[in-house]
């Protein structure tokens, strides 16, 4: 199989529409991490991403009666483009079939390049449905974003000019995993021309369908998929590339939304470029890899696979690089109500600089207190933990509570006498008109909203939290009507930082 592979990749046809994309030295994360680290820029294609490679390979290899008929794929990035580029080069026509919640910049990228756009459902699940309704329908050819040998051969030139461009031995290479076409091209080529070096694939930990996979022996399809990485968001990777991918990859790293954020950072510092979530996987792979293993004197290559990144996602990717970067730490303690705690309680942390302090009288006795703190260094954390307990302050970490960093520490205060029976639940909702009141309607009046939290991140669902007033005995039908919304749903009832601040 992997000799049918070889000769693809080496056949491919991706030159037409893409670069030979640069093999950089990032020399400041080179530095800090005592390694020499590279970056594989193919944020710098023609339409900011590695997908028109594949698309490319695959169209370009159609028929003549196929390419009368046209073709058609779904997606909500950067295939999306890879495909309407394509096209437009071959003078084929092209669908592309985009979820309704698609960001307006996206439609009117692919509509660009001649492209006609259709845009139904909420998700990509939806339109991957429809668009496949309407191949059927038409005849067309669908292209697939990632489980398809042709495409899978053309992102595997990437591998081939890997090897090409660097004189030395790679000793890993990093690869982000979405349905897995590009770390299957990658490794099958260089497995066999440089087999000492290691092929590192990386996923996000909310969206991790392949390392699950790997991990079953066989694909399994996730219930859900986390939305901040929406590039790699996929529920089940591809047949091909889950056998290519089980044969030839080394491992595969899971890293969390505070390490990309801070991978987003370290890539602009070093060649001023901003990534889009799922380009920096790579690199945060990288960083956690070289931390765990305390690697150093190695060369090591981190593909920065797209830079298609909506301008109004970078505030959330601001106030999250601090934490990903172990140089903010957010707690929840407890401290006595009277004058002089506050002092006492800033001896405790001494002088070290507090970046956020929010809290609201709640009782006569105690006050619950948010407080974001900075720090050099992830360990430092625990230690000042452990001088809070140590000084008789109740204190609760909260760097791995995704709740408290996305909407608590923006509402700290919230307590309120007047609140009965309130559950507290965490929703996605796809980011498009109606979607409120659908909530709202479909509850017919039935329950009180006693809470209602949301911030837009520039992604397609915007993140939601909402306290209700449910007696006891209208639990049953208020969880079916959950269930019947259709929305991802995580009840936060019990949340330490719900109880503590909001309850």
């Amino acid at each position: 199989m992997s000799d049918l592979y070889l000769a693809a990749i080496e056949q491919a046809r991706v030159y037409d529409v893409a670069i030979e994309s640069p093999l950089e030295l990032a020399p400041k994360l080179s530095a800090r991490l005592h390694n020499e680290v590279l970056f594989k820029r193919e944020d710098l294609q023609p339409v900011f991403s590695f997908k028109l490679r594949g698309a490319y390979n695959k169209i370009s290899q159609l028929t003549e009666d196929e390419r009368n008929r046209g073709v058609i794929c779904a997606s909500a990035g950067n295939h999306a483009q890879g495909v309407a580029l394509a096209s437009h080069r071959l003078g084929i026509k092209a669908i592309i079939v985009m979820p309704r919640t698609t960001p307006e910049i996206k439609v009117s990228a692919v509509e660009r390049m001649g492209a006609s756009v259709v845009l139904f459902g909420d998700s990509y699940s939806d339109a991957s449905e429809h668009a496949a309704a309407l191949c059927t329908e038409n005849g067309m050819t669908f292209i697939h974003p990632y489980d398809d040998p042709m495409v899978i051969a053309g992102q595997g030139t990437i591998g081939e000019e890997l090897l090409r461009q660097t004189p030395k031995d790679l000793d890993a290479v990093f690869v982000p995993i979405g349905g897995g076409g590009l770390i299957a091209g990658v490794a099958v080529y260089l497995k066999h021309y440089s087999p000492a070096t290691k092929i590192i694939g990386v996923e996000p930990v909310d969206s991790a369908a392949m390392h699950d996979s790997i991990r079953a022996g066989k694909r399994i399809t996730l219930d859900q998929v986390g939305i901040f990485a929406d590039g790699v968001a996929v529920k089940k990777v591809g047949e091909h590339t889950f056998d290519l991918t089980r044969e030839y990859v080394d491992d595969i790293l899971l890293v969390d939304t505070d390490e990309i954020c801070a991978a987003i950072k370290d890539i602009y510092e070093d060649n001023r470029t901003i990534v889009e979530p799922a380009g920096a996987l790579a690199v945060a792979g990288l960083k956690q890899y070289v931390r765990e293993h305390k690697i150093r004197g190695e060369v090591l290559a981190a593909i920065n696979s797209g830079a298609n990144m909506n301008f109004d996602r970078l505030r959330h990717v601001a106030e999250r690089t601090e934490m990903g970067e172990g140089k903010e730490a957010l707690f929840a303690v407890t401290i006595p109500e009277r004058p002089g705690a506050f002092l006492e309680f800033c001896k405790v942390i001494g002088d070290r600089n507090i970046t956020e302090f929010n809290y609201r009288l709640s009782s006569r006795d105690k006050a619950h207190v948010f407080v974001g703190i900075s720090t050099r260094e992830e360990e430092e954390s625990e230690q000042i933990c452990k001088n809070m307990e140590s000084s008789g302050l109740p204190v609760l970490n909260l760097h791995d509570n995704e709740l408290a960093k996305l909407h608590i520490r923006h509402m700290v205060g919230g307590h309120s006498p007047l609140v009965e029976n309130e559950v507290l639940y965490r929703f996605e909702f796809p980011e498009r008109p109606g979607a409120l009141l659908e909530f709202l309607t479909r509850a017919g009046g039935r329950w009180n909203i006693s809470l209602f939290h949301y911030r837009n991140h520039g992604a397609a669902f915007g993140r939601v939290l909402a306290g209700v007033e449910v007696p006891p005995k209208d639990r049953p039908d208020f969880e079916a009507y959950l269930l019947a919304l259709g929305y991802p749903f995580v009840n936060e009832s019990d949340n330490p930082a719900y109880v503590n601040f909001l309850k």
